[in-house]
């Protein structure tokens, strides 16, 4: 059975730093990634690494970095320079080399002063 737990999220001043994490379990994973959804908006793709390469939103671009343990089946999210506008739920996806996709139960990040 596949696990997905996201920890991290908080709430922070515009300008400050967060570091997502989210381990899973279960299964062998493609890709790991983050997506988020504020109010009222629809979920996005933050940032993912694949097992090839990695993509970024062009919003988080030069601000977050991705980063993935294989051994650990976790992946990182560092969020910098954080503005009023990356204010969101953010949520874990991995996805099996069967294309199986699973999420994690979410984790609310907020800035403001």
């Amino acid at each position: 059975q596949v696990q997905v737990v996201e920890s991290g999220g908080g709430l922070v001043q515009p300008g400050g730093s967060l570091r997502l994490s989210c381990a899973a379990s279960g299964s062998i994973f493609s890709t790991m990634g983050w997506y988020r959804q504020a109010p009222g908006k629809e979920r996005e793709l933050v940032a993912v690494a694949h097992s090839d390469g990695i993509n970024y939103a062009d919003s988080v671009k030069d601000r977050f970095t991705i980063s993935r343990d294989i051994a650990k089946n976790t992946v990182y999210l560092q969020m910098n320079s954080l503005k009023p506008e990356d204010t969101a739920v953010y949520y874990c996806n991995v996805r099996t080399f069967l294309s199986k996709n699973y999420w994690g139960q979410g984790t609310q990040v907020t800035v403001s002063s």
